[in-house]
């Protein structure tokens, strides 16, 4: 029997995979990359050809010798890390580390972690696709370039601990460019008027807009216009000039590509994209369902790509034929165009199998992961559905030297919306309007009503909104989306107002000192040409090198130019309303390694920091007295404690609640369960909750 080692990127991914082959297949995880560009130097040597100088991460000595010694032992090593660059250059990394030939077929890849898309992807094993992995060290590199030498300099000029980057860079300018347009947005006055009209009283309502005035389009800029366009109406004779009854039908949507499944859990769920990323990677890699154990629930989810496998097509189609009807099935499979300059490189998002609906998985999933694989479900299945059919009348109606317009549509066949929840349903509002003969003369049914109006701004991105912007102007990938965002909120460049992202001074003078300097840099037009040139270098259209040299040469002579002429600027720092105990001032705001503190604007005389409470409303079980709040270990695990420590002791790994148990009136603890179900649990050992622990 041979001894066969694959290597993943996740314990999670290993314990799904593992359970799917036999006892000659140990599957093991590299937890990451394992080799990386050394942290405490540059790292790349700009003469030879911008060289890159790679060491064994720190910390992961033990599990390299374990992967070394398993290697020695198998007869086959696999690299099954994820099907996207990224992955491509950590199978490259192992399999210098393991002494694996790159020539040999040591790769395989599958877009979904199940028993069938394994074992056929162990049939097929491939090279390392080495110009993948140049792809991807020519962004590594690039990304240094400008971490390691630009962010020095604002740390000189501005303050430390900042970075710049190329695509947060160009992020933080495009919500900046959106904050200047709302400042200097001028409202104007305008008004619509509708009029409410029917046949006779006997017939319904409808309503019907006007629209122009001498056969041109009608703007009432003020009140005194809409009085008169108002009298001239109530004098006016209500004809229907035309009418025409056709029936409109709607498309169903794509299914999810990375950054549309982020747009719409942001919308509906309310979930950040890092969160909604979390998660996903969740269904993934691999979730326990009862008797089948581990499975993968959803395909790979960083993708821009808009197409299904035939297999999966075939699946969704015969599902929906057999729970919906054969109507609710198209003549022919349901084709989607992908953006211009998507990779195209996996499916779209889907469920790994159809018939897994979100009402099976509802007991083996926590809340959060049903949720979104509730969206993914019904997207997947519903972009695979008919369409959906409406009877839409559209009037034109003449009142003397006006014309109005009135349209509905009333649902006649729903089709994919079949799968809408009902708020969706209810945003679908029918609008009827009969259907009346050319000549048709009309009565105003209600007073007239002129509604005034101001134009408004263009409205502030939110995470959404931005990824949308980042998506259709070509920046970045879809991998890059959420920890970009993560990454400027961090840096306090931008910052969270609601839902909204706001500049902050620092972002505005980032961004400034950015134009003025390194203008190519933040240019959005180049960010997406450079991206382009990634994607070449993946197809072996163009050599790493050539791409990092056009990029280098300009760029050092601005840092040059730059380190000159950037006089050092004091930011004044951010003041707390928290006051120092040890000397009376008032702390200012810090950002550390490790995030925001507070410190006293003393130093070096007063030297006194302290941890940013954040307080969550609950006052300490144990003294009565202190609020809990939310801390921190160093590994960044999340616990609990009285904010008068060391005057008080209490810690806790679960979160205090503000209620207290009905049965006992003891207080009460949200424990997370394993599968990330919440609930809520009693402190008090003698009552009956507190079994539920």
């Amino acid at each position: 029997m041979a001894n066969n080692l694959i290597i993943v990127e996740s314990p999670a991914k290993s314990k799904t995979i593992e359970k799917f082959l036999g006892k000659n297949y140990t599957v093991r995880a590299s937890m990451g990359h394992l080799r990386d560009l050394p942290k405490s130097q540059f790292g790349v040597d700009i003469e030879k050809g911008f060289e890159p100088k790679y060491i064994n991460i720190r910390g992961k000595g033990e599990l390299i010798k374990e992967l070394k010694n398993l290697a020695k032992k198998a007869d086959h090593v696999f690299l099954a890390t994820d099907p996207d660059r990224e992955g491509e250059a950590i199978a490259w990394h192992l399999a210098h580390i393991l002494g694996v030939d790159v020539n040999d077929k040591c790769r395989i890849e599958f877009h979904e972690i199940t028993g069938t898309a394994v074992k056929n992807a162990l049939k097929s094993p491939r090279k390392i696709d080495l110009d993948k992995v140049d792809a991807q060290q020519a962004r590594r590199i690039l990304d240094r370039l400008v971490g390691y030498q630009l962010s020095p300099l604002l740390w000189r000029k501005i303050r430390k601990g900042l970075s710049a980057g190329r695509v947060q860079s160009v992020a933080v300018k495009i919500i900046c460019d959106r904050q200047k347009e709302i400042d200097n947005f001028v409202s104007k006055e305008y008004w619509t008027l509708a009029v409410r009209l029917r046949e006779d009283a006997k017939k319904p309502q409808f309503t019907g807009e006007v629209v122009k005035y001498k056969d041109k389009k009608l703007e009432i800029r003020n009140k005194k216009e809409a009085e008169k366009v108002e009298d001239d109406l109530k004098q006016a004779t209500y004809v229907i000039k035309d009418a025409v009854r056709k029936e409109r039908k709607r498309k169903p949507l794509a299914p999810f590509t990375t950054s549309s499944l982020q747009q719409e859990a942001f919308k509906k769920l309310n979930y950040t994209t890092k969160k909604t990323m979390m998660l996903a990677q969740q269904l993934y890699e691999g979730v326990n369902i009862g008797k089948e154990g581990s499975v993968g629930l959803i395909t790979y989810m960083r993708t821009d790509s808009v197409r299904f496998a035939e297999t999966a097509v075939s699946e969704i189609r015969g599902f929906v034929g057999q729970e919906y009807g054969h109507n609710y099935i198209p003549a022919k499979p349901n084709v989607f165009t992908s953006k211009k300059n998507a990779q195209d490189a996996h499916e779209a998002i889907r469920p790994t199998d159809v018939k897994r609906t979100p009402e099976a998985l509802e007991k083996y999933l926590s809340k959060e992961q049903l949720k979104l694989y509730g969206i993914i479900w019904k997207r997947a299945v519903a972009s695979q559905m008919s369409q959906a059919v409406y009877d839409a009348t559209t009037l034109a109606i003449e009142a003397g030297s006006y014309q109005l317009s009135a349209s509905g549509a009333v649902l006649l066949f729903d089709g994919f919306l079949k799968l809408s929840d009902k708020k969706e349903l209810l945003e679908e509002k029918e609008k009827p309007v009969p259907f009346l003969a050319p000549g048709t003369v009309l009565k105003i049914a209600e007073p007239l009503g002129a509604k005034q109006h101001f134009t408004e701004p263009p409205p502030y991105f939110t995470e959404a909104t931005l990824v949308k912007e980042l998506e259709e102007k070509g920046i970045g990938r879809p991998s890059t989306y959420a920890p970009t965002i993560q990454t400027i909120l961090e840096r306090n460049y931008i910052a969270k107002d609601g839902k909204k992202l706001v500049p902050t001074e620092l972002g505005n003078l980032t961004v400034e000192l950015l134009a003025n300097y390194f203008r190519t840099l933040i240019d959005i037009s180049f960010s997406a040409e450079l991206e382009n040139e990634l994607d070449e270098i993946a197809e072996d259209k163009i050599d790493k090198t050539e791409v990092l040299s056009k990029f280098y040469q300009p760029f050092a002579t601005a840092l040059s130019i730059a380190e000159k002429e950037i006089p050092i600027i004091e930011l004044p720092p951010e003041v707390s309303d928290v006051q120092c105990d040890k000397c009376g001032r008032m702390m200012v705001y810090k950002q550390g390694r490790f995030g925001k503190f507070l410190a006293c604007p003393g130093f070096p005389d007063c030297r006194n920091t302290k941890p940013i409470l954040n307080k969550i409303g609950v006052i300490c079980p144990e003294c009565k007295k202190g609020d809990v709040i939310e801390r921190k270990t160093k590994s960044r695990r999340v616990f609990y404690g009285c904010e008068r420590y060391p005057d008080c002791t209490f810690t806790s790994w679960d979160k205090p609640l503000k209620e207290t148990c009905p049965a006992c009136r003891h207080q009460l603890f949200e424990k997370v369960g394993k599968n990330g179900n919440k609930k809520a649990v009693c402190i008090n050992q003698e009552c009956s909750r507190a079994k539920e622990k």
